[in-house]
């Protein structure tokens, strides 16, 4: 059992340590052993958002994030527990931690955006994010964790989903990993991020409709990805991992160079609906599926890692299903593909590799050994 630990950093960001170990925990509710002594001005406002009449989306515009963090060097990581010469963003030592973000594109303030906007509507920013650091050690990545305390970063994000989809005006919940300096990452510690928006974006909005779509016409019977589950694990040209509860395939028309989908074979809304059976599976197939990624070239993949969770709507919410979308944009050993004009400008995708090739590879590499479990 995961044990949670709330606290508040010195400008009021909320603070969550996530456990495996009691004793870790014990650490955590010693008030002095955690106290924030940096004594940081009180967060400033909210940032905006921008209504784009022309497509319908919500734009952020959070200009104080010009001055966040950038590869800072190993003995000023603000992600690494706090020092007497280093006082970080986390006061005392580790297994997976959860914060706000100092530098937050939505939020801290809660609400609703206007309903019915038009060209010129500016709103506050609403919303929330976060930031999940996977372990204490300064260099890694999620597919570098051990299988425990992997399990304790899926209870964090099942926990955090779960907490988020029930604050005001919160439609969708995403968590995801940037994994690599070609993605765009500032800090290189093992970390991942959640935001709470205060829509829904176009990439779920688009995912959503369809599925509902679907689930509408079989009357309620049958969901657009459990179809295209059972189709690809029958085919099995694309299949990289088949287990009890998850599948991971290649999808039949991959966007990226490299891109896999990890699916639970029982329909469900988000993390925090998995079952612990579900999860303890999900951590095995993950870090196996990291593992072969990293395996296909002699230096680590960069790839995003993005949980697609269902929407915080009634309407589309039932026809939802949980599932990973695993992209990179590298495309042999020194080549990255860029977007640009026809994704970029058009969105409309040319992929440079096929996704049968692409999972004969996976399937073919051999992963490294699991890291053993931290003390």
């Amino acid at each position: 059992m995961t044990l949670i630990t709330p606290t508040r950093l010195s400008d009021g960001r909320e603070l969550i340590y996530f456990d495996a170990r009691e004793e870790s925990a014990a650490l955590h509710r010693d008030a002095v052993a955690t106290h924030d002594a940096r004594g940081l001005p009180p967060r400033g406002p909210a940032g905006t958002a921008r209504y784009d009449a022309l497509t319908g989306e919500w734009i952020a515009v959070a200009a104080h994030r010009q001055s966040r963090t950038h590869l800072p060097p190993a003995d000023q990581c603000p992600l690494c527990p706090t020092t007497a010469t280093n006082l970080s963003e986390i006061p005392a030592d580790y297994e997976v931690v959860v914060f706000e973000n100092r530098f937050s594109s939505f939020g801290p303030d809660l609400g609703d955006l206007p309903s019915a906007p038009e060209w010129g509507t500016t709103a506050t920013a609403y919303g929330r994010c976060e930031v999940v650091a996977f372990d204490s050690a300064h260099e890694g990545s999620f597919g570098s964790l051990s299988p425990d305390r992997a399990r304790t970063v899926i209870d964090a994000w099942a926990q955090r989903t779960e907490a988020l989809s029930a604050m005001p005006g919160i439609k969708q919940v995403f968590c995801f990993e940037n994994r690599g300096a070609d993605i765009g990452v500032t800090l290189l510690h093992p970390h991942g991020q959640i935001y709470a928006y205060p829509f829904i974006p176009p990439r779920a909005a688009t995912l959503a409709a369809r599925a509902a779509e679907f689930f509408e016409a079989s009357g309620g019977t049958q969901t657009l990805l459990g179809s295209a589950l059972a189709s690809e694990r029958a085919s099995g040209d694309r299949m990289v991992i088949e287990g009890k509860h998850f599948s991971a395939f290649v999808p039949f028309a991959a966007r990226w160079p490299l891109e896999v989908h990890l699916v639970p074979h029982r329909q469900v809304a988000d993390i925090a609906g998995l079952t612990g059976e579900e999860r303890d599976e999900l951590t095995t197939v993950y870090l196996e599926l990291l593992g072969r990624l990293d395996a296909l070239y002699p230096t680590p993949t960069p790839y995003i890692a993005a949980w697609q969770q269902a929407p915080i709507d009634d309407v589309l919410r039932p026809a939802g299903y949980l599932h990973l979308q695993l992209t990179s944009p590298r495309r042999a050993a020194d080549k990255l593909k860029f977007l640009a004009g026809s994704e970029a400008a058009m969105g409309a995708f040319i992929n440079d590799t096929t996704p049968e090739k692409v999972a004969e590879a996976l399937r073919g590499a051999t992963p490294a050994p699991a890291r053993k479990d931290q003390a």
